[in-house]
């Protein structure tokens, strides 16, 4: 299993990327999961359904299943949110993990950068960042970039680049 990220400010297109990157690696045959950090609050579950009503009752933990997938929800209840180490011990063993966002975690990215964004680039102050896929790639000199429509290139890269899940473990343990 191995591990690349995708990090960059919000509007720069991390999740469009992910959208059309994800369908190239399947196409390749590979198996690939995805981790997505939030800022805000988010709920896959609503009122009125049997599995809220488990959760408002004060279950830590419920597990819905159907024919068709499962989703297992975790109540933090005041608990720290879970460090990117914790999460992907919780997922099951793919070719790939992509993350989008965690971009202040030690393990391999690429940064997704927009310039009418009017943001900094992430680069400069992170090692971590192997390249930039960016609407103004002839812009970046220290890393290898690419348009943000190449997405077979940046694909290629993702296969070439992700780290062993195992060593991003390791180093996400010694920070």
């Amino acid at each position: 299993m191995k591990i690349i990220g995708l990090a960059g400010w919000s509007g720069a297109g991390k999740t469009t990327l992910i959208k059309r990157l994800l369908p190239c690696l399947v196409a390749r045959g590979l198996s690939v999961s995805t981790v997505k950090h939030a800022h805000h609050r988010f709920d896959i579950d609503h009122p009125g359904k049997d599995s809220y009503a488990h959760r408002e009752a004060g279950a830590k933990e419920v597990l819905i299943v159907s024919g068709e997938r499962f989703a297992l929800m975790h109540e933090l209840r005041g608990e720290a949110e879970p460090d990117l180490k914790r999460l992907i011990s919780l997922m099951t063993p793919v070719d790939f993990v992509i993350v989008e966002g965690f971009k202040s975690a030690a393990y391999p990215k690429i940064e997704i950068h927009r310039a009418e964004n009017g943001k900094e680039f992430l680069y400069p102050s992170d090692e971590r960042i192997l390249a930039v896929a960016s609407d103004q790639p002839e812009r970046i000199k220290e890393r290898p970039s690419f348009d943000l429509g190449d997405v077979d290139t940046i694909a290629d890269f993702v296969v070439a680049h992700a780290a062993p899940v195992s060593e991003v473990l390791e180093s996400l343990s010694a920070d």
